[in-house]
């Protein structure tokens, strides 16, 4: 008898062990959720387009215009404006759904994107450009917080949700690897024009199979049945808006890197190598990236992001007292590790903090920020070079995350979940009813 007992429980352990085996999350498991390719294919091939438009505009206008000043100008035109208008773009497909906003969208973004190549390359006035480009930045497909937002539908709840983050992460980095050396490929080796006019038709044809994956978009207002969520602006929730500044931070080390990593190796005579730091700032975030989903994290992520991004504003901080490569490299490399947790972190916490019926609109404020505060930084940097040199450059990374951090520590209260089960039926708000055993 007792033998028998004991092998039940045995087999009981066993059973235990073997549950919360295949319960732990990672890629394999990721990737093995149903229709997830579906909108995984499709969407890489949407968002790949979106890291070749900056150094598309950048060559094509630099090549008619013979200024980097003004190439940079309307590279930054672009930038601000997807910045600007990203978050609507989020808020009409939460209401509309996602179809309705990327079919117009990406018409648009083709449109508007030969529209600007033809301006430029007929010596068009810069202010017709600029004006060409506000339309081609308004009109960027928002593709990677709408597969984000699709994630959100398919795992819900699940500890799979922190997985799908970080491979998300590791996409779009993997993203600004290809795209940017695609488009210079084509400007450099076939045409000037080359590197936008794919730009626009690979966004037109990747963003229409993308919309046609209607299977797995959310719903529109999030919700099923009788009850509905209650459309709710994203930017009302007080953790977002602290998540707005984290990001703002990481946009600042993303421009300030580019532009000082540029005049660092250019000011000591090997301008080659800049490509050659990058990439081990790029490695590192995505090294990290994959090792952050693969981790089942048991701390908070509130806890996390607050230790994730004081380790990012140590290692952004340093970086202005590194005077030699060997040393710049491997501070280059912390920082990139520091970034993907900080980035998987914030995205995962929209989920607890947001309303399913507002969260794409929640991802592109987040996007939006990143890509504001690169834009901001890029501007402020070039001008600390230009004035001071010997890496001035660098106190943009430390001062924008140092800033951020203090936002971050001070109002991280506000990254509590918000109460789950409360929906909005017919005008009236009600808690769903609790079964009592």
């Amino acid at each position: 008898m007792a033998s028998t007992v004991t092998s039940k429980k045995s087999k009981n352990s066993m059973t235990s062990k073997n549950s919360t085996a295949s319960a732990r999350p990672g890629y394999g498991r990721l990737l093995r959720t149903r229709g997830a390719w579906t909108f995984l294919l499709p969407g890489f091939a949407a968002r790949q387009p979106f890291a070749m438009l900056t150094i598309s505009i950048v060559l094509l206008v630099q090549h008619t215009t013979g200024s980097y000043g003004a190439a940079g100008a309307a590279a930054a035109v672009t930038g601000v404006s997807m910045a600007l208008f990203a978050p609507y773009s989020g808020r009409l497909a939460d209401r509309y759904g996602q179809r309705a906003v990327l079919i117009p969208g990406v018409l648009l973004h083709a449109l508007s994107g030969l529209t600007l190549t033809a301006l430029a390359l007929m010596d068009a006035p810069l202010w017709a450009v600029f004006a060409a480009a506000v339309p081609t930045g308004a009109s960027v497909p928002q593709v990677g917080p709408m597969v984000r937002a699709r994630w959100g539908v398919k795992l819900k709840d699940s500890p799979l949700m922190t997985t799908a983050a970080a491979f998300e992460s590791v996409t779009d980095e993997l993203t600004f690897v290809v795209g940017p050396l695609l488009a210079t490929a084509l400007c450099t080796a076939v045409d000037p024009a080359a590197g936008l006019v794919t730009e626009a038709s690979l966004t037109l044809i990747g963003g229409l199979l993308f919309a046609a994956q209607k299977s797995t978009q959310p719903s529109v207002g999030g919700g099923s049945g009788h009850a509905r969520v209650e459309h709710v602006s994203a930017l009302r929730i007080p953790g977002v808006r602290v998540l707005i500044v984290t990001f703002l931070g990481i946009g600042s080390v993303f421009g300030g890197m580019q532009v000082s990593l540029a005049a660092f190796t250019e000011s000591i005579g090997e301008p080659g190598l800049n490509g050659v730091l990058y990439g081990v700032f790029a490695a590192g975030n995505m090294l990290s990236g994959v090792v952050c989903g693969a981790i089942a994290w048991k701390a908070a992520p509130q806890r996390r992001l607050v230790v994730g991004y004081t380790a990012l504003a140590l290692t952004a901080s340093g970086l202005w007292a590194a005077h030699s490569v060997p040393v710049l490299a491997g501070l280059g490399l912390l920082v990139g590790m520091c970034i993907a947790p900080a980035l998987i972190t914030g995205y995962t916490l929209v989920e607890g903090l947001v309303p399913a019926g507002a969260r794409t609109e929640a991802f592109t404020w987040l996007t939006g920020a990143v890509a504001l505060g690169q834009a901001a930084a890029v501007t402020v940097a070039g001008q600390l070079e230009d004035r001071f040199r010997d890496g001035a450059g660098f106190l943009v990374p430390m001062g924008g995350t140092v800033l951020a951090l203090a936002t971050l520590l001070a109002l991280r209260s506000r990254l509590a979940g918000r109460a789950h089960g409360r929906t909005v039926a017919r005008g009236v708000g009600h808690r769903v009813p609790v079964a009592v055993d």
